[in-house]
């Protein structure tokens, strides 16, 4: 039975690029956003194979086509092994059509050493007012953070805090102008996010914390930006106690 046949190769073949776009994109092999696009070819054969399979295994039912049924459930559920984490993770987080996330969409912080890195998309880094509406109705709780202490105790906070996550490198250390910038690595694909934070007064003793986090490609985020801003926010406001285990690095 040929739709048999096709489900089980397109199983297998989705199998093989899924893995292979992973391993690609984590040990280097290929720029994250390459190996990502080869981890989505494998998701479209996983559909595939899965709409194929389903049919196949109507059409080889009886005895006599043993042999063709069992290549069409085995097509099946190697499509749905690729497919479903996949929906999951995509129902579990709203996919905004932004991956440009800040606390201050009038006065964002601004990138300075992100400007001397290279985006394999080729994607600019100055903000587009036309999302602050995006954000803001998506993402409403969305709020600067002010804590009580002058800019230059809030600030050492935040030098010492950023320090300690993992995944975390700090590109730029500006304790004069309260401003400290890095870069943001995911944990499977190895994409760059920059992220910068700025320490502004309020008034006597007191300080409002504003950040900005940016992904270097794709449209939607699947709200990691949002994600790093709120977390991080949340390690201010509770203390070094949350802090997970490992450290960022410092580039010269």
């Amino acid at each position: 039975m040929v739709l048999a046949w096709l489900a089980f190769y397109d199983g297998l073949l989705a199998v093989a690029l899924v893995a292979a776009g992973i391993v690609a994109a984590h040990f280097g092999l290929t720029p994250p956003f390459k190996g990502f696009q080869i981890f989505l070819i494998g998701f479209f054969f996983a559909g595939i194979a899965i709409v194929l399979g389903l049919l196949g295994m109507l059409l080889t039912r009886g005895e006599d086509r043993r042999s063709g049924q069992i290549r069409a459930r085995i097509g099946t559920i190697l499509g749905l092994l690729i497919a479903a984490p996949i929906i999951g993770v995509v129902l579990r987080h709203r996919a905004v059509p932004i991956n440009d996330i800040t606390t201050d969409t009038q006065n964002p912080p601004q990138f300075v050493a992100a400007l001397k890195q290279r985006s394999e998309c080729g994607e600019g880094l100055a903000y587009d007012p036309k999302i602050a509406p995006i954000q803001a109705q998506n993402y409403p709780a969305l709020q600067p953070l002010t804590l009580d202490g002058t800019p230059d105790n809030i600030y050492k906070r935040v030098e010492i805090l950023a320090g300690e996550i993992p995944n975390w490198t700090i590109t730029r250390n500006d304790p004069a102008a309260h401003e400290l910038e890095g870069v943001a690595t995911s944990a499977l694909f190895k994409f760059h996010d920059d992220f910068v934070i700025q320490v502004r007064p309020d008034g006597t003793n007191r300080s409002v914390v504003q950040m900005r986090s940016k992904s270097r490609c794709g449209v939607s985020d699947l709200g990691a930006n949002y994600d790093r801003i709120t977390s991080f926010f949340r390690i201010l406001k509770t203390g070094p106690r949350m802090m997970p285990p490992g450290a960022a690095q410092v580039q010269p």
